[in-house]
């Protein structure tokens, strides 16, 4: 097949480098990809296609949408795949989750004024537009949801036929080769003891890192560190001696072998890659029924989930209930065993057939 690939920004994310290894998935098994998007990937990131990236205008999700449906990009390819709101494609895979759900979401934990101001911004009313336009029957042949949660949003919000909707949880790749745990913490400048919450990610208020240091400042257990990877502004969270930002880290395998478990109270996460490459890693995992890894995760086996973000006694009795080194032991294998069910070939299968499906 010769499969077109929608994505607006291209940037240097969790779900970017997740198109890359679709891309590279596809490539291997003899499929042609073109990507349309308003930027150029990092030189030698996207290295697919006949040829491999149509650039676009795409200042704005509107202006983007608009360049492609001009375009005509059903013209060069079999299968107009997006992961970008558009007005119209042939399957749309909704990683990104339901916007208006999202800001439903958000406004529970700020002010009335804000979440108010968010909606009549121009980029949330492009995306609103978009999505409710594309979310209709005509507009896209079949949806691919990354989680039950983000399905059940698209049913309640638009009048998508539910049986057009095929849930296809997100793929990791094996986890690389790391250091030994002390070398880790070596490199990173951690004591050999310490109890360590690894935090990974942008969009840290989205990902709830403010009630993850409220948090790790209330455990009781072995003065905890919170170690933060991922670009961001500290300044703008409490100060803390348990925090330590690290900045952007292109690769997490020495943080994965540093840590002791993933923290990760988000508001909103569709179905967080983080948290499969943290559990792939043999780390519990500690989120929100917000997250919807938390559908593939079994409570008290492999982490925790928590209710609300917010919930900060919950969340600190999660955390302390992986602090004794003997119960983590116990649980890497089964957590290790969790993640290798969600590999990248088994998500290019299930999306392949879906594809496949729409050219009979």
């Amino acid at each position: 097949m010769k499969i077109g690939i929608v994505r607006r920004q291209f940037g240097a994310g969790g779900a970017e480098s997740a198109l890359i290894r679709f891309g590279d998935a596809l490539m291997a098994a003899g499929h042609a990809c073109l990507l349309y998007s308003s930027n150029t990937p990092s030189e030698g990131s996207w290295k697919h296609g006949y040829p491999a990236i149509r650039p676009l205008p795409g200042r704005t999700p509107l202006q983007f949408a608009n360049a492609l449906r001009k375009l005509s990009p059903k013209r060069e390819c079999d299968v107009l795949f997006s992961f970008e709101r558009v007005w119209s494609c042939d399957c749309y895979r909704a990683g990104d989750g339901v916007h208006a759900a999202w800001l439903e979401r958000r406004s529970k934990y700020e002010a009335l004024w804000k979440s108010g101001f968010r909606r009549v911004q121009g980029k949330h009313r492009e995306i609103l537009r978009l999505e409710a336009a594309l979310f209709q029957p005509e507009a896209v042949k079949a949806v691919i949801a990354n989680s039950e949660m983000v399905k059940r949003e698209i049913i309640a919000h638009f009048s998508y036929p539910a049986e057009r909707i095929r849930v296809i949880y997100n793929g990791a790749p094996p986890p690389a080769q790391s250091s030994e745990r002390a070398n880790a913490r070596r490199s990173l400048g951690i004591e050999p003891n310490r109890l360590v919450a690894l935090f990974a990610g942008g969009g840290w208020d989205r990902k709830g890192l403010g009630y993850a240091i409220e948090a790790i400042d209330r455990v009781n257990a072995s003065a905890p560190l919170l170690v933060v990877a991922g670009r961001g502004n500290p300044a703008g969270y409490r100060r803390s001696e348990r925090v330590r930002y690290l900045g952007a880290v292109p690769d997490l395998t020495n943080c994965f072998a540093a840590a002791d478990l993933f923290v990760l109270p988000t508001l909103y996460d569709p179905f967080s890659n983080a948290c499969l490459e943290a559990a792939a890693a043999g780390l519990p995992v500690v989120t929100t029924a917000a997250n919807g890894f938390s559908e593939i995760m079994t409570p008290g086996a492999e982490g925790e989930v928590i209710p609300e973000p917010d919930d900060i006694e919950t969340l600190v009795a999660a955390i302390e209930s992986w602090a004794a080194p003997e119960k983590r032991r116990e649980a890497v294998p089964r957590i290790r065993a969790m993640a290798a069910r969600f590999s990248v070939e088994a998500n290019l299968d299930q999306t392949l057939s879906v594809l496949r499906s729409l050219l009979d």
